[in-house]
């Protein structure tokens, strides 16, 4: 497991991996859940509110175009052994340039690439820089959350995207294509609320701007690109996935 810590919380820290597509090595990362967990997602596949055993975020090339992107991640899972319905998550940022942080027991991860920043409302452009441009966000909260909790908690999840990448000086409130899950036990009290002042909202705010602002700090050459000879400023160790 990256950075050799086994957390006491029933989804594990994110194994790095990797698949062979087109004779080469794409990396993955895996979440495993060692019990069910309830969901909520804008993930290609497994999107919405419901039980979700797995967490997939694959890197793929920018000049990925298929149109079944959620066929594409199940075949994936199924290649990697994944049981039961999960979460399938694509970025064009190399996975290994995951950061994770924590507080007061709510652990975030994010993926970072703001290649192709937007202002939520602006007009559509006739088409997109072809520049890496994805924020993925996986949070685990241990507490259960009500269904409405949870729609909450990917609200406070984007807004505290937002925070960061205002401060990072970024002229955007995200990418066309950020993703966010949120998950949590399905047993236990039910805690009614997500939002940014509550009692797990908060520190779910403070752990996803803290991912993202570290994430965002340093630059990110998409996967494709470091392919051809491109150097990224990435950790040469998986440990730097850990909180520092």
């Amino acid at each position: 497991m990256i950075g050799g810590r086994n957390l006491p919380d029933v989804l594990s820290e994110p194994t790095l991996t990797s698949r062979a597509e087109d004779g080469r090595h794409v990396p993955l990362l895996v979440w495993r859940a060692d019990v069910p967990l309830r969901a909520v997602s804008s993930a290609p596949l497994g999107g919405g509110i419901g039980v979700r055993r797995w967490v997939l975020n694959a890197t793929v090339p920018m000049s990925y175009d298929r149109d079944d992107p959620a066929a594409h991640l199940a075949s994936i899972a199924a290649e990697l052994a994944l049981d039961g319905p999960g979460v399938g998550l694509l970025t064009g940022v190399d996975v290994t340039e995951v950061v994770a942080r924590t507080d007061a027991g709510v652990r975030a991860w994010a993926t970072v690439g703001l290649g192709t920043p937007v202002p939520a409302a602006a007009p559509t452009p006739a088409a997109l820089a072809p520049h890496v441009g994805t924020v993925n966000i996986v949070v685990y909260v241990p507490a259960r959350l009500a269904d409405s909790a949870l729609v909450n908690a990917v609200a406070t999840a984007t807004e505290a995207k937002t925070q960061a990448i205002t401060e990072l000086g970024v002229p955007g409130t995200g990418t066309p294509t950020d993703a966010v899950t949120v998950l949590c036990p399905v047993d236990g009290p039910e805690a009614a609320y997500g939002g940014p002042r509550s009692t797990w909202g908060a520190p779910l705010a403070r752990a996803v701007h803290a991912a993202v602002l570290a994430g965002g700090s340093r630059p990110v050459v998409p996967w494709s690109e470091q392919l051809r000879g491109a150097k990224s400023n990435r950790s040469a160790v998986v440990g730097a996935f850990n909180d520092r």
